[in-house]
């Protein structure tokens, strides 16, 4: 059945049951016994006044821990009560007008980023978190279609705005440096004298960018005051708490990152943001903090690992407690390779913008099969269905079901979402082992029929990920006329690493099977990302048929690859045919 609004809310004795978990969470996190009881009161108060909105849980967090360390990034770091009074400063200052105004956020990780959210919170406003990964062409297309009344942006976009219409850049503040055209946030800030502010009449609403890899990115709608029902879900698998050091390298306008924000406000932790990715940098604040916690996506702790040897044991990081990532699958043996050099406090959430988390993986589960996506926290419920509409049973593949109540509200666009019995599809293939474990086989749209046999990409990824020769690998069903499609192998090599095709192909056949074999073997230096560090399949077809190429005929990187922070992209960037990116 299809849905343009889907709702999911479980029955009383549920509902009661997640009441007591959520209590017993936040009385094991730590941060109820953390402040004085009259701040405490206060805290609890201003929640009621405000929500739990970015706003309310900052106006909170800073009646309770006023003078502890709220965000610590490349510029220096602020209290709760600075952010909080700042925060206040700029929703008074923001040039907006109407009930609900929409703005526009195009910022990297630091504190510009988060009192923007924060202020726009306080105003009301509807906040569109734009991608600091995307090309002119798909900024343009997104700016078209959301109209925002305002942007903030960071001063390295400046190029890429000024390639849209004007229309479009009429109202600019920059958030962090001096530009032409618009006022710059910290002076905004300063300019306005302190006031009270007072709850918006209607909550501003924060909308997310799907990840776009299978084309044109849509607008979610995610819900204003999510409670802390969510909250007690995450920790019912992750062990979170209050006085931990949340290192947030996931990038805060993705779901992953944005979450981190939000459980990081809640459980007033210390955020520590830096703009750009630096594997080293990221182990010197691992090795900095006594107890923290690292927010990432996979292709970071890949690239941590790729560190050398001597470069990894210089930092002492016995004060890690939890790795949690999210945002795309875990290649091969990485969960293994991770947990043997740093123990075992690898968390691998999976989910989506429309669905938030799904399942999370715990160590000990990663430990017995490093492919499972574990189980649904507290709250979530999963379901496996066939294409008649049946639950399927335990170890067969159909499409991947889940509800929770941190479900987003639907697309901006009114586009149907495909609910059953209350839960949103997420778009994937998977299926539960034995243990009620959950497995993600691939997208739906990715199964491969070759020759009348059901292949899964990911069964192969996973298999060529384990030669020790190669560093990366993707896997994609393509078009074939005499069987209908066929795989195609897409490989990094390690540096100095050879391997044949036919090796490859042996490889497959001897680990699955031969109707499993890629008859396509491309070797290529990198393979195209976005920001979040999720491969962009649909790149991978240019590169297939030699259309996505630099003059010097070496393959070209979309501008979403690369936008990591890594350097990971080895030639010229190029925007697409007739202006847009990837399409």
């Amino acid at each position: 059945m299809v849905h343009a609004r889907p709702a999911y809310r479980p029955g009383p004795g549920r509902r009661l049951g997640h009441a007591l978990d959520l209590l017993f969470a936040l009385l094991g996190s730590g941060i109820v016994r953390f402040a004085h009881p009259v701040r405490t009161v206060r805290a609890v108060n201003a929640l009621q006044e405000w929500g739990t909105t970015l706003g309310g849980l900052v106006k909170a967090a800073a009646l309770a821990q006023p003078g502890k360390h709220a965000v610590i990034d490349d510029t220096g770091s602020l209290t709760y009560a600075e952010l909080d009074e700042r925060t206040d400063r700029l929703a008074l200052a923001l040039p907006l007008s109407g009930p609900r105004p929409r703005v526009g956020v195009l910022c990297r990780n630091h504190r510009g980023l988060v009192e923007t959210l924060v202020a726009c919170g306080k105003r009301g406003a509807e906040t569109i978190l734009l991608n600091t990964g995307s090309g002119p062409g798909q900024l343009r297309s997104v700016l078209t279609e959301f109209r925002p009344d305002l942007l903030v942006c960071d001063a390295e976009f400046a190029a890429m705005l000024a390639a849209c219409p004007p229309p479009l850049r009429e109202s600019v503040i920059w958030a962090d440096e001096p530009m032409p055209g618009g006022p710059l946030l910290e002076r905004l800030i300063a300019g306005t004298p302190a006031a009270r502010v007072e709850p918006p009449r209607s909550d501003g609403r924060v909308i997310m960018l799907s990840s776009g890899t299978g084309g044109r990115p849509k607008g979610a709608r995610r819900r204003p005051r999510p409670g802390m029902g969510p909250l007690g879900s995450i920790l019912s698998r992750i062990p979170l708490r209050g006085r931990q050091t949340f290192v947030v390298d996931a990038p805060v306008f993705h779901m992953w990152g944005f979450s981190a924000l939000q459980l990081g406000l809640a459980l007033r932790a210390t955020l520590v943001l830096h703009r750009r990715f630096d594997p080293e940098q990221t182990l010197s604040e691992l090795g900095r903090w006594r107890r923290c916690a690292l927010f990432a996506v996979p292709v970071m702790i890949q690239r941590i690992m790729e560190l050398p040897t001597a470069v990894r044991d210089s930092y002492d990081t016995r004060g890690l407690r939890v790795v949690a990532l999210s945002g795309s699958s875990l290649p091969g043996d990485l969960a293994h390779r991770f947990m043997d050099v740093f123990g075992d406090r690898l968390y691998n959430v999976y989910g989506s913008t429309e669905a938030s988390w799904v399942s999370i993986a715990v160590p000990k589960e990663l430990r017995v099969n490093p492919a499972t996506a574990g189980r649904p926290p507290r709250g979530t419920s999963v379901a496996v269905v066939g294409n008649a509409g049946e639950r399927l049973p335990r170890a067969t593949i159909g499409r991947v079901f889940s509800g929770n109540e941190n479900a987003f509200e639907g697309y901006t666009s009114g586009d149907p979402t495909e609910v059953w019995e209350g839960l949103i599809f997420t778009g994937d293939l998977g299926h539960l082992d034995s243990r009620g474990l959950l497995y993600v086989d691939g997208r739906h749209d990715g199964m491969v029929v070759s020759g009348g046999e059901n292949v899964v990409p990911r069964e192969v990824e996973d298999a060529l990920a384990r030669l020790p020769e190669v560093r990366e690998v993707a896997v994609r069903g393509v078009e074939d006329a005499e069987y209908g499609q066929r795989l195609a192998a897409y490989i990094v090599l390690r540096p100095g690493a050879r391997l044949a095709e036919e090796d490859v192909r042996e490889h497959v056949r001897r680990q699955i099977a031969r109707h499993a074999v890629p008859r396509d073997v491309l070797f290529i230096p990198e393979l195209p990302r976005n920001a979040t560090g999720k491969i962009v399949y649909r790149w991978l077809d240019g590169l297939r048929s030699g259309r996505v190429r630099t003059p010097e005929g070496r393959v070209a990187f979309w501008p979403e690859s690369g936008d990591l922070d890594l350097d990971l992209a080895a030639a010229p960037v190029h925007d697409g045919p007739d202006g847009r990116t990837g399409t």
